[in-house]
């Protein structure tokens, strides 16, 4: 069931949010539109860049409506409709489902650390709930249990769950999903800075934070190194590492949000827990936008 339609340069599209905390929907329909100026192959809404564990339910199927509405087929749109329950997981992605979304990312169980029995069942009650292609999400580092490869292999088989997209961090890990998993499932980096590494070694592209401050230039790397355009690739990773890193100085997204207000994407508003960032980080910040060119 895997789709060329959702490799390349996905966008973990930030939420913009009013002084008041409401949702900013002009400038989130503003987004829609610069993302497909700026040539990004598809925008994901609803995910941790997108804050989504601040959103009430209906605040986040409001996002999920306006991106799916304003994007109009003109570029895929995928949904982050995860939860640690089950049920609440899928009345997410049903409505996801009902409102067009092209793909559901789904990520594992936070909080919970279920098995890796749990997870798989998790996954695939998910599946069962909709005829949308489906992308688990693996990021121990935020959920504290891991996706296994052997348990991402398995889910594989489910038809509709097309692929993974890898935070792990773990190498060794997503080499053995890249080694085995079937011709037609996808393999997205979770994590800007090896997206690079794991394209060399398979990998169909990025789910990206960095996306948000440099579409263009982060498309051009990941669409390099799908031609094998190794030597221009490179030179694109490097000039945006570090951008890539500085973007996790603070809990993301309060530093790719910072840099998106000093572009004028957005106001400089993140919901607490989260505070806005450092002034000492934000000058770095500003310096190195000013560095790529993109301020």
């Amino acid at each position: 069931m895997s789709s060329p339609k959702f490799t390349g340069s996905t966008v973990a599209l930030i939420t913009p949010f009013r002084h008041d905390f409401s949702i900013d929907e002009e400038r989130l329909r503003h987004l829609v539109d610069w993302h497909i100026e700026q040539g990004t192959d598809v925008i994901l809404t609803c995910g941790t860049t997108g804050e989504s564990a601040t959103m009430s339910h209906e605040e986040h199927h409001r996002v999920i409506d306006i991106v799916i509405e304003h994007a109009a087929g003109r570029i895929p749109v995928m949904a982050g409709a995860g939860s640690n329950s089950t049920a609440e997981a899928v009345s997410l992605t049903r409505h996801a489902s009902q409102a067009g979304a092209d793909a559901i990312l789904s990520v594992g169980p936070y909080y919970n650390k279920p098995t890796q029995k749990g997870h798989y069942e998790h996954f695939k009650t998910i599946a069962e709930s909709t005829d949308k292609p489906i992308i688990i999400y693996n990021v121990p580092g935020r959920t504290a249990s891991n996706i296994s490869g052997d348990t991402t292999l398995r889910l594989a088989g489910i038809p509709n769950i097309i692929g993974v997209k890898e935070a792990s961090g773990d190498l060794s890990q997503i080499m053995h999903i890249l080694r085995f998993r079937p011709d037609d499932f996808l393999v997205l980096s979770g994590d800007d800075a090896l997206t690079l590494a794991l394209m060399s070694l398979g990998a169909d592209g990025v789910i990206s934070v960095v996306a948000n401050e440099a579409p263009a230039l982060t498309r051009d790397m990941v669409h390099a190194a799908l031609a094998g355009e190794w030597n221009k690739a490179r030179a694109l990773h490097f000039r945006l590492l570090p951008l890539m890193e500085f973007n996790f100085c603070e809990s993301n997204p309060v530093p790719v949000k910072t840099a998106c207000a000093m572009l004028g994407l957005t106001e400089e508003v993140v919901r607490l827990p989260l505070v806005k960032m450092s002034n000492e980080n934000k000058e770095k910040m500003r310096l190195l936008l000013r560095e790529l060119a993109l301020l």
